[in-house]
């Protein structure tokens, strides 16, 4: 089952907001952990992110049972992570694909994942977030916590990162591997509790989007 979903569904209408980032790219890299001339800027960068999720609100929705893989991923902590049993901890989650080196859509789609937590409040203390590096070769733990604190993560939201062919077996898992971290486009996955399907979100949907996606999914 397909809906649409925002203020708009089309593919045309994501890759309209797709240009607009890429037309940003020098101010995002802030965010994504390039080099910039001052903790102003970085600071100016993260408010624009924060303003970007804000706007954002192009998506369709699809619903849909997907086999997680029985891989073994790494925190920002370093710790092992059996990735089945993360997802299917008895709570709600919310999932997503990024890397930290990103300057398009990453930056856009962590500080919408933030906004989520604020919005949530203490309601959140049942939902948990996952983020899954494309890049691991990159991104290593320690790239995943300077990541996280930039993104003001809280204790639900973990960061994950690994082999490279476990990361790819992931993506396909959740048809979404496009060929390389260059393809990767904007998915958002929800799943209310272990064993149930899962709510898969095509594009950039605001925080307001998701906690909406996140209450619809949780009150039936």
């Amino acid at each position: 089952m397909t809906t649409t979903g925002g203020r708009a569904g089309t593919r045309a209408g994501r890759h309209a907001v797709a240009g607009a980032l890429l037309a940003a790219t020098p101010f995002l890299c802030a965010a994504a952990g390039e080099p910039v001339s001052g903790d102003a800027h970085a600071h100016h960068a993260h408010l624009r992110h924060d303003a970007q999720a804000q706007r954002a609100g192009s998506y369709t929705r699809s619903v849909h049972f997907y086999r997680v893989p029985d891989v073994t991923l790494v925190d920002m902590a370093g710790s092992r992570v059996a990735l089945a049993s993360a997802l299917d901890a008895g709570t709600p989650v919310f999932l997503n694909f990024i890397f930290t080196s990103c300057a398009t859509i990453c930056p856009v789609m962590s500080a919408t994942f933030g906004q989520v937590q604020e919005q949530l409040g203490p309601e959140g203390e049942q939902v948990r977030m996952i983020s899954i590096s494309i890049d691991p070769e990159h991104d290593t733990p320690e790239r995943l916590r300077a990541y996280a604190t930039r993104h003001r993560a809280g204790s639900r939201w973990r960061f994950l990162t690994g082999e490279a062919a476990d990361i790819v077996a992931v993506q396909k898992a959740f048809d979404a591997y496009r060929g390389g971290k260059m393809g990767h486009e904007p998915f958002t996955f929800l799943r209310a509790s272990a064993g149930g399907p899962w709510v898969r979100l095509d594009g950039l949907g605001s925080a307001t989007d998701l906690v909406a996606e996140y209450r619809r999914l949780v009150a039936r």
